[in-house]
């Protein structure tokens, strides 16, 4: 049997700002390869914490306690600094929330994209341009040089989001985490992009973490999901499965506060009290 691409086991984290408040308690989970997993829960379910753990950009006021996260074999939380930053970008990589602050003002977008393949690839100047257009034709970019030239704020929301993709999958990782990165656009553009993230992964076999508070987003994209609230795993599977039939009540709430695009006139349902009620009970939270 193969080894999974991505397994957490045990991890836990605490607040110093919340005077060691526990943010992730026993997470567990693993992503096999060409899998895309989803993360979701409301804002502080601890998935963006995850995220970051993963990514070792965890803020200074937060420190994990325990727990392990394997890549590949190896634990992330132990290796030393200099092997982290070689594994990530080339072999994990991330897709950021907001592309207007994630990519330089100052910068055209053909440095930004080629700077990594010339030191991580060691391609010259021209190798590494005639990778970036067919990156951006990868990620359906009309008219690749003019964008190679342009500056971020010279293109439209869903066009910076697309280079940001691009530049996530331009050192062909084994691994990329998104984190929400349909947030910041209009429905029609987030479709395009779920659409886009999905071929791009499929094509080049990558393992994707896909963070996002959108169960709706998790039914296009995610081929399992993990459901967090305070920083606890309460229901994961394969994401038809969880859809169609939740096993906690909480996450039958969730499904059941959705808006209903076959019933406009029905209004949203929040989800009941006494849901939280129980779910503060399981987890031991006062």
């Amino acid at each position: 049997m193969t080894a999974p691409l991505l397994s957490i086991t045990g991890l836990n984290a605490v607040s110093d700002r919340e005077k060691g408040q526990p943010i992730l308690r026993d997470v567990a989970l693993t992503l096999e390869r060409r899998e895309v997993r989803g993360l979701v829960g409301e804002s502080g379910a601890g998935k963006s914490t995850i995220a970051k753990a993963l990514l070792g950009i965890l803020p200074r006021t937060v420190r994990v306690t325990g727990g392990a996260i394997r890549f590949e074999g190896r634990d992330l939380l132990v290796l030393p600094p200099r092997a982290l930053r070689d594994i990530m970008g080339s072999e994990i990589s991330l897709i950021p929330q907001d592309p207007q602050t994630a990519l330089n003002p100052g910068r055209r977008i053909e440095a930004q994209l080629t700077d990594g393949l010339r030191m991580r690839r060691g391609l010259s100047a021209r190798e590494a341009h005639v990778r970036a257009v067919r990156l951006l034709e990868e990620v359906h970019i009309r008219d690749p040089e003019r964008v190679l030239r342009s500056y971020p704020h010279e293109l439209s929301g869903g066009m910076r989001q697309r280079v940001l993709i691009a530049a996530a999958f331009a050192l062909e990782p084994k691994l990329v985490v998104a984190d929400e990165p349909t947030t910041a656009l209009d429905v029609t553009v987030q479709k395009q992009i779920l659409r886009l993230i999905r071929g791009i992964q499929q094509a080049h076999g990558t393992g994707v973490i896909f963070v996002t508070h959108d169960l709706g987003v998790v039914a296009q994209i995610c081929d399992s999901v993990t459901l967090l609230y305070a920083g606890k795993v309460i229901e994961e599977g394969r994401t038809a499965d969880v859809l169609a039939a939740p096993r906690h009540d909480y996450t039958r709430a969730l499904i059941a506060a959705g808006p209903r695009y076959d019933r406009p006139d029905a209004g949203l349902k929040p989800v009941p009290q006494a849901v939280f009620e129980q779910l503060r009970a399981e987890i031991g939270i006062r």
